[in-house]
């Protein structure tokens, strides 16, 4: 309903046709009628309607007539006869099309008559802005003064009339109100002739406005303009929960839109069978559960089997009541059942993995197992609670490396013919000495590193030691000037006895 001028800008804010609020085309504003008679001339000799729309706060619209034959337009400001003094509103339809609403209303033509005085001047629409800003302040007082009272009542809007010199008041309540009290209070602090209107709770929210459940406008304060009674059975005819807080509005009564299809839903049940008839089988009594209208499918189940459900369909519900009328058997539900089964095919592979809801999340990394230190007791532990724990798994011994990378452990030790015996190589039994081996020297050497460092005492023996940078390393030992070079010998083989 909008006009183009109203389209976003690049930032996302409302252009608008910078009218502060008195549209220029007079779509923006509420229950709006498109004149599609416009551009349309009127035949030779006939005079154009002299009836004018105006608009005033909130929707409230009237009919004047046009006694001093102004070029009215879309969107001017005119000044109004009222009951005491003039009111100020904005023209929303001329033309044709306002014998057309008049006629749709039954405002008569020849009743009483309105007249527009003028357009508005300057002065008038200066007063009319500062009566509207003083709206709103005014209905928080006003409230309070209700309150004070102890009225069953709510003020939902204020109107100031064009020149100012009236306030109406409209509020709902739900039973008689005595007010005769809080007009003396309104007139004694508001200092203007004060007038009281009563409407429901739909008329409410047709003047104020508001979003739906839908997302749009409120239909009452857009385009709707006859309220029809709405009950609860048009939500049981289109298979609505009655839930109350889903089917009521605004206003809080019940949705005017469940009216809109209501009798598209009532042509639709005239092929369904009715849901108190009994279908009886040899199986036993059925009772329908469920109706889907749009499939035209029914659900039923066995008395005392309430948990299974069994679809057939309009024709097959209606087959199986005529046989029930003419006293034929009818085996059971499952045989009409076994019709509408259907074939799940797969029409698509989600190879990409495009329709999964974790698509975006990220994977979970493993969590690495920590392995127990404390593994060395190979039995369970039994703890003073009589609970044993698991045994100890065993880590499996590592074999040491030989010294000499290129020896074969298991190879025996070669003998060298050249050699000669070494007198201090052999016992005094004649057994031979065991050398030390260099590892063995190392580890004798190292040995009072670990007495000195009481840290290292739980230090595994078998790990290597860690080389200290700080450490000055040691000279090599040179070979003794006696020693011939045939008599070197392997030191990890065992002298010749």
């Amino acid at each position: 309903m909008a006009c183009e001028s109203c389209s976003t800008g690049k930032d996302g804010q409302p252009k608008g046709c910078k009218s502060n609020g008195t549209c220029g085309t007079d779509s923006c504003n509420k229950l709006t009628v498109f004149d599609w008679l416009a551009n349309m001339s009127l035949p030779n000799g006939e005079a154009p309607f002299n009836w004018i729309e105006v608009r005033f706060k909130n929707g409230r619209k009237e009919y004047y007539k046009n006694t001093e034959n102004l070029t009215l337009s879309i969107g001017d400001i005119v000044a109004t006869q009222a009951a005491n003094g003039h009111d100020i509103g904005m023209v929303t339809l001329t033309g044709e099309l306002v014998r057309v609403q008049m006629k749709r209303k039954k405002i008569p033509q020849d009743g009483e008559v309105l007249k527009i005085y003028r357009k508005a001047s300057q002065r008038d629409i200066d007063i009319w802005s500062d009566a509207r800003d003083k709206e709103e302040p005014m209905k928080v007082r006003a409230r309070q003064f209700a309150i004070d009272l102890k009225l069953h009542m709510k003020i939902s809007d204020i109107e100031y009339q064009g020149d100012a010199s009236k306030a109406t008041f409209y509020y709902t309540a739900e039973e008689r109100v005595d007010f005769r009290e809080l007009i003396k209070v309104f007139a004694r602090e508001f200092r203007t002739r004060i007038e009281m209107k009563q409407v429901g709770f739909r008329q409410e929210a047709a003047r104020l406005g508001g979003i739906g459940s839908c997302g749009r406008e409120l239909c009452c304060s857009t385009w709707l303009t006859d309220f029809r009674s709405v009950s609860t059975s048009a939500a049981r005819y289109q298979q609505l929960s009655l839930n109350p807080q889903k089917l009521a509005g605004q206003c809080g009564k019940l949705k005017c839109c469940l009216n809109y299809e209501l009798d598209t839903y009532l042509d639709a049940l005239k092929a369904f069978p009715k849901t108190e008839v009994k279908l009886k089988t040899q199986k036993g009594t059925a009772v329908c559960q469920k109706t889907d209208i749009f499939k035209g499918h029914m659900w039923y189940a066995y008395e005392g089997e309430w948990m299974n459900w069994h679809k057939i369909t309009t024709e097959q519900a209606q087959e199986i009541i005529a046989l029930n009328k003419k006293n034929e058997p009818v085996g059971s539900l499952e045989e009409y059942a076994v019709d509408l089964l259907e074939d799940t095919k797969v029409e698509f592979e989600n190879v990409v993995g495009q329709d999964s809801l974790t698509r975006f999340d990220q994977p979970k990394k493993p969590k690495r197992r920590r392995t127990n230190k404390n593994t060395n007791t190979p039995n369970a532990e039994v703890k003073d609670s009589g609970v044993a724990t698991k045994p100890a798994t065993k880590r499996p011994v590592r074999r040491k490396k030989p010294s000499n990378p290129n020896q074969n452990p298991n190879a025996k030790a070669k003998q060298n013919p050249n050699a000669k015996p070494n007198p201090n190589a052999t016992t005094a039994d004649g057994e031979a000495k065991p050398k030390p081996s260099r590892n063995s020297r190392n580890r004798n050497k190292r040995k009072p590193q670990n007495k000195q460092n009481p840290q290292n005492a739980n230090a595994n023996p078998n790990a290597k030691p860690k080389p200290n940078p700080n450490a000055k390393s040691k000279p090599k030992p040179r070979p003794k000037p006696n020693a011939k070079p045939n008599q070197k010998s392997n030191p990890n083989t065992n002298a010749e006895k």
